[in-house]
């Protein structure tokens, strides 16, 4: 039987914490927290509901992240 895969752990950190940020600013301190993917979107975007692990998205509105959250 096949091992079952290892999903690593995401960054502890709390992702309101972004909100109100510039968008560069943002990504900056995301990366280095250790979250490996950052996205960045703009309000109303369709996204997929897929998870994956390790990433952060942002909503941004006018150059400011007015929404975070994980996968």
């Amino acid at each position: 039987m096949a091992p079952i895969p290892r999903i690593p752990e995401p960054p502890r950190d709390a992702p309101e914490s972004y909100v109100g940020l510039d968008a560069d600013g943002a990504a900056r301190l995301a990366r280095t927290r250790g979250w490996r993917v950052v996205r960045a979107l703009p309000p109303g975007t369709v996204v997929t509901m897929e998870y994956v692990a390790g990433r952060l998205n942002f909503e941004v509105e006018d150059d400011t992240v007015t929404r975070c959250w994980v996968g």
